[in-house]
């Protein structure tokens, strides 16, 4: 079974809010809680979910232009910022962890992400996702990023497993379930948010809950 990173195994939303704070603490002063909300909607828009964008410079200078700062980040200095703290947002849901160690008893299990090689990996050493999977794939590591399907191909040629034994689970309709579906391996959309799916794409299945990943075991 293969994995999606980001708003699959890591909750990347608490992340952002977590990382928001750290900025807030750092470059702002007396910030009235009426405005923190607004400001914490405006960062989140700039962010974009900007998983896979390796340059974070842009958001933090478009949301410094809009919100003045009492210190501002020297622009050369940014994107190390958010390399360095921004992993340490994260945390693991342990619910999480026991649901991937019991798959892990019966079939092989991988992770399939796209990023910067320095803060995924930093992400899963933090959480402790290492220690629970066969092999991890970091698109900037191996040059192709999902929905390219030689990311996918690429986890099953290491796993020595063909395309019609795997599943792949990830919450982004295109990159994750349209692009596993161009390996031909089967998509389990994980949708908590029951976002609907106005694309051509069809997943396998879909799930709101992570626990009901279980059944395809059972």
């Amino acid at each position: 079974m293969l994995f999606d990173l980001d708003d699959t195994l890591l909750n990347r939303d608490k992340a952002v809010d977590k990382m928001f704070l750290i900025i807030l603490e750092k470059c702002y002063e007396d910030v009235k809680h009426s405005a923190k909300n607004e400001m914490l909607q405006k960062f989140k828009e700039y962010d974009n979910r900007g998983y896979g964008y390796s340059d974070k410079i842009k958001v933090l200078e478009s949301f410094f232009d809009e919100f003045p700062p009492k210190y501002r980040l020297p622009r050369n200095y940014i994107q190390d910022f958010w390399n360095n703290n921004f992993p340490h947002c994260f945390s693991i849901n342990q619910n999480t962890i026991n649901i991937v160690n019991t798959i892990k008893m019966h079939v092989k299990v991988a992770i399939i992400t796209n990023g910067s090689t320095q803060r995924q990996k930093a992400k899963i050493i933090n959480t402790k996702l290492n220690s629970c999977f066969d092999i991890i794939i970091i698109s900037e590591e191996v040059g192709f990023s999902k929905p390219d399907k030689r990311i996918f191909e690429l986890a099953l040629n290491k796993l020595n497993v063909q395309p019609e034994a795997a599943l792949f689970v990830g919450d982004d309709i295109e990159k994750d379930i349209g692009g596993c579906q161009n390996a031909n391996i089967k998509g389990i959309w994980f949708n908590p948010h029951m976002i609907k799916n106005d694309t051509e794409i069809k997943p396998y299945a879909e799930i709101n809950s992570f626990d009901r990943l279980l059944s395809y075991f059972t």
